[in-house]
């Protein structure tokens, strides 16, 4: 994925290019929906890979080719195949700028209940939600930051 290395040139040719040649629907299953080997969207490899710049991108293709519920429960949501949300991989890489921006997001789309539970309080396969894997990595500090 291009995200993945926040080469943003790269993801605005492919988008370009997938709007001029592909359907709306091939658009929204094979490029913001689409999983990779480790079950990520392309959410989660932009909000990993620290690049604001590639993650606005993102959202904003997102708002113009998906539902509110699709990008309620297959982004902001979403888990990797280890029950990783973009949550968790912000907060484990130390992005405290894609973590503020996905909170912003996220208040305007979920929920209390969907931020309280499978936000806040969501569990990976370790059982961890993101004030576990803040305070695993030393990290606390920046999660807190997000509440100011």
């Amino acid at each position: 994925m291009a995200a993945l290395g926040g080469n943003l040139q790269v993801l605005e040719k492919l988008w370009k290019c997938a709007n001029e040649n592909l359907t709306r629907e091939v658009i929204r299953n094979n490029l913001l929906l689409a999983t990779d080997d480790k079950g990520r969207t392309v959410f989660h490899v932009a909000a990993e890979s620290a690049n604001l710049e590639a993650l606005n991108k993102v959202w904003d293709w997102a708002k113009e080719s998906l539902t509110k519920e699709e990008i309620n429960n297959k982004l902001l949501l979403a888990t990797d195949d280890t029950g990783r949300t973009v949550w968790h991989l912000a907060v484990d890489g130390g992005n405290l700028e894609a973590l503020l921006k996905a909170w912003e997001w996220a208040k305007l789309s979920l929920t209390r209940e969907e931020v309280k539970y499978k936000l806040l309080l969501a569990a990976d396969d370790k059982e961890r939600n993101i004030w576990q894997v803040a305070a695993d990595q030393d990290k606390l500090t920046e999660l807190e930051q997000m509440w100011e």
